[in-house]
């Protein structure tokens, strides 16, 4: 099975940069997206691989919002979790053998302004994760809004601090492999260093290669033995951020 997640930066503005063909060409049983800044009903996605669409939208027009396409039916579908409604930042999909969880976790904003409710948010996830899992295993992906280890950034110590690599929301990255879930990529390519899935759109930091991996397939821990690969797609332009894969023997 295969499972494609992306920050695609305005699915409206991806449309146009041929977000459609590219995902055909990868073929994916699951393709789930994350920000994409958009209402029900404003844009056509003309996927009829995908003939099943879940869009979880942020009541604030053109903010955050989750998205997933396949053509599998799930058992049930959850949008959001807890008290968290407002955001469009979840969407869960319940099948016989497993969860998928599609997330885009709040950034912590510059000077991080919001990293108490990031906190928040993370630690009310995390809980709900751990009940899913008791339950059946669980697939989560998404853009997470942290690079986890220094490894995961170009320039770590001059990141030091800033949203997306702050001590608080690295160590909930912690918080939540300990609780009993694996870092896809990083379980089968522990020391890979130089691959990124986001990018500023400043400073030519794409061209340079001054990334960070703030994308993520988590999976229990019980599922790591299934792992067949984990990929991340820096050719694949539309976005400032570039798909990543998950393939899994489930």
């Amino acid at each position: 099975m295969k499972l494609i997640s992306w920050n695609v930066n305005g699915l409206r503005a991806c449309l146009k940069k041929g977000f459609e063909d590219t995902v055909k060409g990868m073929d994916a049983d699951f393709v789930c997206i994350q920000e994409t800044k958009m209402q029900p009903g404003q844009a056509e996605v003309d996927l009829p691989e995908y003939p099943l669409q879940y869009f979880c939208s942020a009541e604030k027009k053109g903010y955050s919002g989750t998205a997933v396409f396949t053509a599998r039916e799930p058992l049930d579908v959850q949008y959001n979790f807890g008290t968290h409604t407002d955001e469009g930042r979840g969407i869960f999909l319940e099948y016989e053998d497993f969860y998928l969880v599609n997330v885009y976790v709040p950034n912590a904003q510059p000077g991080l302004k919001r990293i108490d409710y990031r906190m928040q948010w993370e630690d009310d996830l995390r809980a709900y994760l751990a009940e899913l899992d008791r339950k059946k295993p669980v697939i989560l992906c998404g853009d997470m809004n942290v690079a986890h280890e220094e490894i995961d950034l170009k320039n770590p110590k001059s990141n030091r601090g800033n949203a997306g690599f702050s001590d608080q929301e690295r160590g909930k990255m912690t918080e939540l492999l300990g609780a009993g879930f694996t870092d896809t990529f990083r379980y089968l390519y522990p020391d890979l260093t130089g691959v990124y899935s986001w990018w500023s759109y400043r400073f030519n930091a794409r061209k340079n290669n001054a990334g960070w991996r703030i994308d993520y397939f988590l999976v229990s821990d019980r599922l790591r033995d299934r792992i067949r690969e984990a990929k991340i797609h820096t050719d694949i332009l539309g976005s400032d951020h570039c798909p990543v894969e998950l393939d899994i023997d489930l």
